[in-house]
């Protein structure tokens, strides 16, 4: 990644902004003119996976009828983790993706990653898919079209995860795959605003980001539930070139 700065400053009229969740994503889709969604575990993780392998995705936010919505656009729903077989191997998962035999068009189910960046598309602006992996891709992809100034600003939007009430839990992994981006943002020039530049600053404190995330509740869960290595996956910082755009509701290389 980048290099990381020592001092983190903002701006009082910022070109780059980050906010939490579907409500954060409708509200910059509302004065940012581009929107990248960071689901560190793992939607956005594994759109980074399938994309960069040749797969066009399509983001669903509800996994019970994702076949029936696969069969009207012509593709393969992913299951489940626990799911997964030699008949359906495509799942929410980095790992699986990894290994799975490519298709062209994947619906990949996520109430989380999934349902905001469906929201951030109905927006009207541009929607990419942020991780660790793309995270400097992402960044300097956005600021060599101009984006990041007063005319156009960035939003970063962590997905975070869910409370059994339905309500946000905000996530170690995504506020520090939002920050790798803000890292690399910092050239943007209308500046970060406080929120972006207090999450760069948690970022650039961190001497072990991929041991964070390994050791967060979400790394834990994943661990715990037989599934480490797309934690692993999820945590290789710029390992990739990849930088998803959903364009007419499907995540494709930029």
């Amino acid at each position: 990644m980048t290099a990381r700065p020592h001092q983190v400053r903002w701006s009082e009229r910022p070109g780059v902004f980050v906010e939490w969740g579907l409500a954060g994503a409708a509200e910059l889709g509302r004065v940012c003119a581009v929107l990248v969604v960071v689901d560190v575990l793992s939607f956005t993780t594994s759109v980074d996976v399938a994309v960069g392998r040749g797969m066009r995705v399509h983001p669903f936010p509800w996994e019970a009828q994702a076949d029936a919505y696969a069969r009207r656009v012509g593709a393969v729903a992913a299951v489940g983790r626990s799911q997964v077989s030699p008949e359906r191997p495509w799942s929410l998962s980095p790992a699986a993706l990894q290994a799975a035999p490519v298709t062209p068009e994947l619906v990949l189910p996520s109430p989380n990653g999934s349902a905001i960046s469906a929201a951030a598309s109905a927006t009207g602006v541009p929607v990419l898919a942020g991780c660790l992996r793309n995270a400097p891709a992402v960044a300097r992809w956005l600021l060599r079209r101009g984006y990041g100034d007063l005319r156009a600003p960035i939003g970063v939007v962590a997905a975070g995860e869910r409370w059994p009430d339905e309500t946000l839990r905000p996530g170690v992994e995504d506020l520090l795959g939002a920050a790798a981006i803000l890292n690399g943002l910092i050239a943007a020039p209308a500046g970060l605003s406080v929120e972006a530049a207090v999450a760069l600053a948690t970022y650039t404190s961190i001497p072990d980001i991929p041991g964070a995330i390994r050791g967060s509740v979400s790394g834990q869960e994943l661990i715990k539930r037989g599934f480490a290595s797309d934690v692993e996956i999820a945590i290789q910082p710029a390992a990739s070139e990849t930088v998803p755009v959903l364009t007419d509701g499907v995540f494709s290389p930029a």
